[in-house]
């Protein structure tokens, strides 16, 4: 880089945890160059994290950046720029300048590292940046982190190799690639120092880290032993490769969490086969059972999609079933919608949007039920409780 700059940022997110360690990484990298954080209505530099996963979130992108337009009659010299998971989308990011003509640059999954340079050109020549790598690099490791908070997020691995029918990010995030075991422990170990007490390792599939089999586990346990953490936790967990390995290092662990997201996505066998899930529900349950013989205590959330193509009543009520088989403390429930460029975008029996409707209310009534269970079964307990903020 040349000399330091001298402006200010603000950067909206959208999605997942990834999203968020994302845009703190972005906003570390800014500030590396002389940027400062400020309100959106201030600012100098307006950056959008956008992301493709759920058809709600890609919505608010468009509102909220067609939006600007009055901002920017007020401060013509402004500078926008669009990044995320959204624009790794075939030509998406090419639309998406010609539709607002105003956005200065975007940038996809892959290169997130160079946005300093990216912003310096937009800076320097005036010119417009459309700079999306149409495939991942190898992992970079020395990115900068945000120090000081209670609670860290970690990348340990980026992409998916799963290709779920209804899901786009192994289009938008690549192939799994996995980080470097003693940067990660390094990472933490200066989290550590700064005062982080508790950190959430994350990864599209964090069972998956370095091939799968023992190493997620055997990160686990050196983690465990860095001083100053106190709580440890770790997203997403495919269920067919949550190994017994991982399972014993949860419970042997002290610091590890007796909590793990577990999505379900379905209690039916068709439907996890139409969405390339590999495992049935039966093989589920199995897992959990093994899980609650560890760690009695456990407490088990899920992901649960409504409606995907094909679902019929008694599918729908075998998740149902599996809900009150199962008992998740809490999930994140959701209506099929179409993702563009995914197999189950183009299959066949696609459900009426007053069915999904319909049966999400049912999936949340009875989750809450069983929500309002756990919580009443804590009275009278004592725990240990960490203060976020």
């Amino acid at each position: 880089m040349n000399k330091p700059l001298d402006f200010t940022y603000n950067i909206t997110t959208y999605g997942c945890q990834m999203n968020e360690h994302d845009s703190s990484i972005m906003g570390c990298l800014l500030q590396q160059i002389g940027g400062k954080p400020a309100p959106h209505e201030t600012a100098d530099v307006l950056l959008y994290n956008t992301c493709c996963i759920r058809e709600h979130a890609e919505d608010k992108v468009f509102g909220n950046v067609g939006a600007l337009k009055k901002q920017l009659e007020a401060r013509p010299d402004l500078i926008v720029g669009v990044c995320g998971c959204m624009m790794q989308q075939d030509d998406v990011a090419k639309k998406f300048m010609r539709r607002f003509p105003f956005v200065n640059f975007v940038m996809g999954t892959h290169n997130t590292h160079k946005l300093p340079e990216v912003l310096q050109e937009v800076m320097t020549t005036g010119k417009r940046v459309c700079d999306v790598w149409e495939k991942e690099g190898p992992v970079v490791e020395g990115l900068p982190v945000e120090f000081g908070d209670v609670c860290s997020y970690v990348n340990i691995m980026y992409g998916c190799n799963n290709f779920c029918t209804y899901c786009i990010v192994p289009y938008v995030r690549g192939r799994e690639r996995s980080r470097d075991e003693d940067a990660i422990v390094a990472e933490i170990e200066k989290l550590a120092a700064h005062g982080t007490k508790e950190v959430m390792l994350l990864g599209q599939n964090v069972n998956s880290y370095a091939g799968g089999g023992d190493a997620f586990a055997n990160l686990l346990r050196r983690v465990d032993k860095i001083e100053g953490i106190e709580r440890i936790r770790f997203m997403t967990s495919h269920p067919k490769d949550i190994s017994d390995s991982l399972m014993h290092a949860m419970a042997e662990c002290d610091h590890v969490c007796k909590q793990l997201h577990l999505p379900m996505q379905s209690g039916s066998d068709e439907i996890l086969h139409r969405m390339n899930r590999r495992y049935t529900a039966q093989q589920y349950y199995e897992k959990v059972e093994k899980l609650r013989a560890l760690m009695p205590d456990i407490a088990l959330t899920t992901d649960i999609i409504v409606g995907f193509p094909g679902e019929t009543e008694e599918d729908f009520c075998d998740t149902l079933a599996m809900i009150e088989k199962v008992g998740f403390v809490t999930g994140y429930f959701f209506k099929y919608s179409p993702r563009m460029g995914t197999p189950a975008e183009k299959m066949e029996d696609q459900i009426d949007e007053s069915i999904k409707s319909e049966r999400l209310s049912r999936l949340l009534k009875l989750q809450n039920e069983k929500t309002t269970a756990y919580n009443e079964s804590l009275v009278g307990k004592i725990l240990f409780v960490l203060a976020e903020r």
